[in-house]
């Protein structure tokens, strides 16, 4: 909370509407909210009305958690630049720690503030937590990275992180959601501080970030969050699968369990901030990389790419081929990404997040999957050029075709049913090539 002789002027003052689900406020000025976000401590803020069309998606989510949402305050909070650059990652993970905590302090400032003056303002937690009970699924309340382009606080780069013009990376956003409109919105930037020097994509581990576009989300979810979400949910099974402390101690070493320990103890937070801690964009950093390319490049990158360290892929993966190649002084620890759909309509929407293109070569093939029983859920899968394309119901004429009843199915892909007794029981049913199946299974290993 600002000091009462540096505080704002006073925004017109509204009134409070007892009605949830409507109001009456008169709209507040912008500039006002801006000001206070900042004297709050945020580096930058931008304003989202509630029906812009490019968050249509997220409206019924707001509106369930905050029925009378108008406008959407979008936070942007600093990282401290060195911390996110260093080769310890104890550092970077104290650094984003204390990031999502100030952010979160200063989200709560703002509602006091607000409420104080009559306005209903609901603060989405920056980070964690999430609505884990949704998990596999969509968990989050809020898409910051695409509240954040909307409200001008910048663009999405080569390396999936929204760069806002002056900080660039080094940045982590929240949202508060308001029952009273502003004087004004604003825009998505004109013009993206991503410069496209992909040094993001030489210093990735696991590959995730291509020089074509292409981003594997398998691979960088797999590695980044070992110590979190599906990662935690293999190391618990890892320890009810073990037999004694020794073959605990064969398939988790001492460094990983301590791992486990430290992020359990602290709050978990990501592995691999390589591309955080290299990007050039943002007016504070850019010079520095254009005066001196190279040594920009052999202080920042180079130091990343030489680091002997753990990187956690998914056999079969693309990751797992892409590290023994490029890095083969780094450690391969092959894992599963505990990922399991519980439901048909998930294992639909999941597969072109979970697709390694790699091991699609000389696939071309389209996939009919019919279920049955507790669900209900026609779906068409084709696999052409190394790319995967989903759709909902049946279509087009199909090289293979699966019916199953959908509880057995994610029986199956949980390892808990044999595929065997599931055939035999034409509890799956496959009409078309075995290779083909196996041609599908081998672009999803998990």
């Amino acid at each position: 909370m600002p000091h009462e002789e540096n505080r704002a002027p006073d925004p017109v003052h509204p009134s409070v509407d007892p009605n949830p689900r409507s109001s009456s406020h008169v709209a507040l000025d912008a500039e006002w909210l801006k000001g206070l976000c900042k004297d709050s401590g945020a580096a930058d803020a931008g304003l989202v009305e509630i029906d812009r069309p490019a968050i249509s998606d997220q409206r019924g989510e707001i509106l369930a958690t905050l029925p009378s949402a108008r406008t959407l305050l979008v936070l942007a909070c600093r990282l401290h630049r060195e911390n996110m650059r260093t080769v310890f990652h104890s550092l970077t993970s104290m650094e984003f720690r204390h990031g999502w905590d100030s952010a979160n302090r200063t989200a709560r400032s703002i509602v006091a503030e607000l409420t104080a003056r009559g306005v209903r303002a609901l603060n989405i937690p920056a980070g964690f937590p999430f609505e884990v009970e949704r998990w596999p699924g969509k968990m989050w309340l809020t898409s910051d990275k695409v509240l954040a382009e909307q409200a001008g606080l910048g663009r999405m780069g080569w390396n999936r992180l929204i760069l806002h013009p002056k900080f660039g990376s080094t940045v982590v956003f929240g949202t508060i959601l308001l029952d009273a409109e502003s004087t004004r919105y604003d825009q998505p930037l004109e013009v993206n501080p991503c410069i496209r020097c992909k040094l993001c994509v030489s210093v990735c581990p696991v590959a995730a970030i291509s020089a074509d576009g292409h981003f594997d989300f398998m691979s960088c979810y797999t590695h980044n969050y070992r110590e979190r979400l599906g990662g935690f949910a293999d190391w618990i099974e890892r320890i009810v699968a073990s037999r004694s402390v020794g073959d605990y101690r064969q398939r988790v070493n001492d460094r990983e369990t301590m791992s486990m320990w430290q992020n359990l103890s602290i709050g978990a937070q990501t592995r691999c901030d390589r591309c955080v801690g290299v990007c050039p964009a943002g007016e504070e950093v850019i010079d520095e990389y254009r005066k001196d390319r190279k040594g920009y490049t052999d202080s920042f990158v180079k130091r990343f790419r030489q680091m002997e360290e753990p990187v956690y892929v998914v056999p079969g993966s693309d990751a797992q081929a892409y590290v023994k190649t490029r890095f083969p002084h780094k450690i391969v620890r092959s894992v599963s990404n505990g990922i399991r759909p519980n439901s048909a309509k998930m294992f639909l929407e999941a597969l072109p997040l979970m697709f390694q293109r790699n091991q699609s070569d000389g696939l071309n093939a389209v996939f009919h999957f019919t279920f049955t029983g507790s669900e209900s859920c026609p779906g068409t899968v084709a696999i052409r050029n190394r790319a995967i394309e989903v759709t909902e119901g049946l279509v087009g004429r199909p090289d293979l075709s699966v019916t199953a009843d959908s509880r057995t199915w994610i029986s199956f892909l949980a390892k808990e049913t044999n595929l065997l007794w599931a055939l035999v029981t034409r509890k799956i049913r496959v009409k078309g090539s075995p290779r083909l199946m196996a041609a599908f299974a081998k672009c999803f290993p998990s």
